[in-house]
């Protein structure tokens, strides 16, 4: 495979090389989307556009990367983890207590990976490697969601 390919693929699918971090690389990809969010605080169509374009993206770099180490959804991939918080803040408000909230509720769910998240990590290639992320930050936002129609929050 094409080196430079592989160089790009790996800066981008490590988040700038966050997931080197030697603790928590995930929890820091994680962060690295949420002081995203916060300081850009992008309306509601450039956040889907974003999470759009991170995805496509994050499957074919994540894969590349993931052949390229020759180890499966190695730790130091993190764009899932961007991706996934994405998902579990998309269409609330910006708020400091929204934006945090969907921090912790989608790291809750990312490690832990309850069935039927678990799930998604047996797919293949890039797929796998980010959609059980997304799925993590689906579940978040969904809780999160019902506590602001609901009035809990």
């Amino acid at each position: 495979m094409n080196s430079v390919l592989i160089t790009i693929s790996r800066a981008i699918s490590t988040v700038f090389f966050i997931g080197y971090m030697p603790v928590a690389p995930g929890t820091c990809g994680t962060l690295a989307a949420m002081v995203f969010i916060w300081l850009l605080q992008p309306s509601i169509p450039c956040q889907l556009v974003i999470l759009a374009a991170v995805l496509v993206i994050g499957v074919i770099t994540s894969g590349i990367t993931e052949k390229a180490i020759g180890q499966k959804d190695s730790r130091c991939i993190v764009i899932d983890e961007f991706a996934g918080y994405l998902c579990s803040i998309i269409f609330l408000p910006l708020t400091p207590f929204y934006i945090i909230s969907a921090l912790v509720l989608f790291r809750i769910f990312d490690i832990f990976k309850p069935p039927p998240i678990c799930y998604l990590e047996s797919i293949p290639g890039g797929a796998g490697i980010m959609l059980d992320d997304v799925a993590a930050g689906a579940v978040s936002n969904i809780l999160l969601q019902a506590a602001l129609i609901f009035g809990a929050l």
